[in-house]
């Protein structure tokens, strides 16, 4: 049995999408070895640590030459202003760093009232936060990253934040886009599990089937194929359009071995399992999938760790993880070494 701990940063802004974030890990299906890491991060600038203009001005054999009294005055009276700001910038600098570490303390307070078996840190910073969280979690090696979004209504769900958006597109660990459950005094749990056939896809069947699902809980597969239509040259050519049917039909085929292959998985792992398999876009039904069903998560897979594919992400990860109103889980895999 693999001993190590789990490693799940968690971002905390104090908002109350946070909070709902840090509530969802209820319904998480974590174990209890973890470490958390709670960080804060605020978006103010902080001077460099040394600016050359800054430094004192060197006397001259010729500074108290008429011509030049004046500059030299000015010059002085310049970096004393300078020096000033730079303090006035650090001192302010500070205290939202400080702020923010109250905020992340405050966090991880009620993460260690949920999860008292969890080891628990603070970190605070100043910085763009979305481009923290990722370096941090990459520096920690995380293996899941937390964060909150803007919330259900259509709005908030399309732009889903700037900083969650970054997230889901460039981390390389996983990342749960947490959202209010509204089921929230029922302790089981419903999950939505995207399966394509791809590797992705098998990777979140098995990050459900290794979580610790409450009594009761139940996983609904959802397996989407995209039928291939002809043009309408192939649809008046029978051997086109009966090639298009077959391939289709194939499809077909294969999407429902997936869903079964992953169906045995889950149910192995002890949750109440059904299959759904549909042709279209996977963006759409998979959100309206759980939307129907009253889903708290839905799990999908990213497609791969290199730059063009993160950026691609495609198409299903990203659009489902800003377009639902669950939680939506988007696991990766590690690179292989």
């Amino acid at each position: 049995m693999n001993s190590r701990r789990m490693k799940i940063l968690i971002a905390d802004d104090g908002s109350e999408h946070s909070a709902a974030a840090i509530e969802d890990l209820r319904r998480a299906g974590l174990p209890s070895n973890v470490r958390a890491l709670v960080l804060s991060t605020v978006d103010v600038w902080v001077p460099p640590d040394a600016i050359p203009s800054l430094e004192p001005v060197a006397a001259s054999s010729d500074d108290t030459a008429p011509d030049n009294l004046v500059e030299v005055v000015a010059r002085r009276a310049g970096h004393r202003r300078l020096r000033a700001e730079r303090r006035i910038a650090f001192r302010r600098a500070g205290d939202a760093i400080k702020d923010a570490y109250a905020v992340a303390a405050q966090g991880a307070e009620r993460i260690r009232e949920l999860f008292p078996d969890w080891e628990v840190r603070v970190e605070a910073g100043a910085g763009s936060p979305a481009s923290r969280i990722i370096r941090r979690a990459q520096r920690w090696k995380a293996d899941l990253i937390v964060v909150g979004s803007q919330g259900r209504s259509a709005l908030g769900r399309f732009f889903m934040g700037s900083v969650s958006q970054k997230v889901v597109t460039e981390a390389l660990c996983s990342v749960r886009v947490a959202r209010r459950s509204i089921r929230p005094h029922n302790p089981a749990v419903r999950i939505i599990v995207g399966v394509d056939g791809l590797d992705g896809s098998d990777a979140a069947v098995n990050a459900v089937a290794d979580r610790v699902w409450p009594e009761g809980s139940e996983a609904r597969i959802v397996s989407v194929f995209e039928p291939l239509r002809p043009t309408l040259a192939g649809r008046v050519i029978p051997a086109v359009s009966q090639w298009t049917e077959e391939t289709t039909e194939e499809e077909q085929i294969w999407a429902r071995r997936k869903a079964r292959s992953a169906r045995d998985r889950l149910e192995a792992a002890g949750l109440a399992v059904s299959i759904l398999v549909q042709p279209g876009d996977p963006k759409r039904l998979l959100v309206e999938a759980a939307e129907n069903w009253g889903a708290d998560c839905i799990f999908v897979g990213a497609r791969g760790l290199r730059g063009i594919e993160r950026f691609l992400l495609g198409s299903v990860s990203g659009a489902v993880a800003s377009r639902a109103s669950c939680s939506v889980e988007i696991v990766r895999t590690a690179p292989p070494l």
